[in-house]
C-alpha cells in the first residue's frame, strides 16, 4: 500500500471525526420555550422483536370482532391522515384460558407479506358504495404496513395492533373490515 494514499485516508478520517465531535458540541443549556419537550412512548415490542402484551384496554371501541379460539380484535380507531392514508388501530386480545397463537392466516396469501412473518397483512377494507377493496400498505421491501412478529397470546392477554390503508375518498364514510379468521365490522371513518 502507498504511504501517501495511507496518510491521505488518515488524515480524511480526522477531519470526519472532528466535524461530528463539534457537531454534536452545540447542545442548548437549556430548551427553548417554543420546541416541545421530547418524549418517548413506551415500545410496543420486547428486545426479541415480538409484540409485547399489556392487559390495559383503551376505553373507546368502534367495533369488536370474534376470531377462532377465543381470539378477539377490538378496534379503538379507524382515522385518516393528511398523507392520503387511514390507520386503523386496536388490540388484539386473547379471552380463552389458554395460549392461543395467532393463525397464519392473519397474514393473508401473498408471497411478499408472508415470508416477513405472522402480522395482519391479511387485512382488507371493502367499500360497497365505491365497489372498491382497499389492502394493507406495503414498503419498497414489501413488508406489511401493519403490526408484524405476531406468534401467540397468553390467557387473558392482549396486545396493541395497527393497520395502515390507502384512504377511501371523503366522501366514504363507512367500509367493511375483514381480517382472515375473523367476522367482519362495519367501520365509521373519521
Amino acid at each position: 500500500m502507498n504511504v501517501r494514499y495511507a496518510r491521505k485516508g488518515l488524515a480524511s478520517l480526522a477531519v470526519a471525526v472532528v466535524a461530528l465531535v463539534m457537531t454534536g458540541c452545540g447542545a442548548e443549556e437549556k430548551p427553548k420555550a417554543d420546541k416541545p419537550a421530547a418524549t418517548t412512548a413506551p415500545s410496543q415490542e420486547t428486545q426479541s422483536g415480538q409484540p409485547q402484551e399489556n392487559s390495559e384496554e383503551p376505553t373507546e371501541v368502534i367495533a369488536a370482532l370474534k376470531g377462532q379460539k377465543g381470539l378477539e380484535l377490538a378496534i379503538n380507531s379507524a382515522e385518516r391522515d393528511a398523507g392520503g392514508f387511514l390507520t386503523v388501530k386496536g388490540q388484539l386480545r386473547n379471552s380463552s384460558d389458554t395460549v392461543r397463537a395467532i393463525p397464519p392466516q392473519t397474514s393473508g396469501d401473498e408471497t411478499e407479506v408472508v415470508k416477513h412473518g405472522t402480522s395482519l397483512g391479511g387485512a382488507t377494507l371493502v367499500d360497497s358504495v365505491g365497489k372498491k377493496r382497499y389492502y394493507v400498505l406495503r414498503d419498497t421491501d414489501g413488508r406489511p404496513l401493519t403490526t408484524i412478529g405476531l406468534d401467540s397470546l397468553g390467557p387473558g392477554k392482549s396486545t396493541a395492533v395497527f393497520m395502515q390503508f390507502p384512504a377511501p375518498p371523503n366522501s366514504t364514510t363507512d367500509v367493511s373490515f375483514q381480517l382472515p379468521t375473523f367476522e367482519p365490522a362495519t367501520l365509521k371513518l373519521s
